[in-house]
């Protein structure tokens, strides 16, 4: 597994349906070493603190193989590195490999999965179509969010190595299907009361979940 591209972004204001729009999805590739603390990587920062970074936030990866899939979906869209927002384009692992709470290194930092990516409007900006976030969603090529659990540099074409990983525990597309479903079977339900005792799903996370499970209950 390997770091193909880390892209960073400082907030920028845009044109939006008639207003002016702060984001930093516009991030863009960089050599060399970065640093990655527990909040973001040095020269990259977060435009809207309510829905957007926080420690369990702090990077975003992004999987290259989803880049063929929205080739063939956005035909001739420009698709640089960095095109959805992420931080780390990586080689992989996809969402169905890979679990809220696996650890891995890259360069000299390590980071724990805590999440899915659930893309807001911006990502609408980024692409001019306010029907991509439906879109992106519905895929289910997601990416996932890590936290910093050590800081360190890291840098394109750095290796991805696992530290730790539980192959019983749940999968990011899985957070992502329970999040979208319409009710739960009783595997379902399982699974997510399973993802609550994970440490490494934010607590928002799990409320929602938790209200879901009572909601879908009764």
């Amino acid at each position: 597994m390997q770091l193909l591209s880390l892209n960073v972004g400082l907030p920028r204001q845009v044109p939006w349906h008639g207003t002016q729009v702060t984001t930093s999805i516009f991030k863009e590739p960089v050599a060399g070493r970065v640093a990655l603390r527990t909040l973001n990587l040095d020269g990259d920062r977060q435009s809207d603190l309510t829905v957007h970074g926080g420690p369990a936030k702090a990077v975003y990866c992004y999987p290259i193989a989803h880049y063929e899939y929205w080739k063939a979906q956005l035909p001739g869209h420009p698709l640089p590195m960095g095109v959805f927002g992420e931080n780390f384009t990586v080689e992989s692992p996809l969402e169905d490999d890979v679990h809220i709470g696996d650890r891995f290194a890259v360069g000299s930092a390590e980071l724990v999965v805590t999440q899915p990516r659930l893309p807001c409007y911006k990502l609408g900006i980024r692409f001019a179509s306010d029907d991509m976030v439906r879109r992106f969603l519905a895929s289910g090529r997601t990416g996932y969010y890590v936290a910093v659990a050590r800081e360190g540099e890291a840098g394109a074409g750095d290796a991805i190595a696992w530290l730790s990983r539980d192959p019983a525990a749940v999968p990011v597309s899985a957070i992502t299907r329970l999040y979208i479903a319409k009710e739960f079977t009783p595997d379902d339900a399982g699974r997510v009361r399973h993802a609550l005792t994970v440490d490494a799903l934010p607590a928002s996370w799990k409320n929602y979940f938790r209200e879901k499970l009572t909601r879908l209950a009764a």
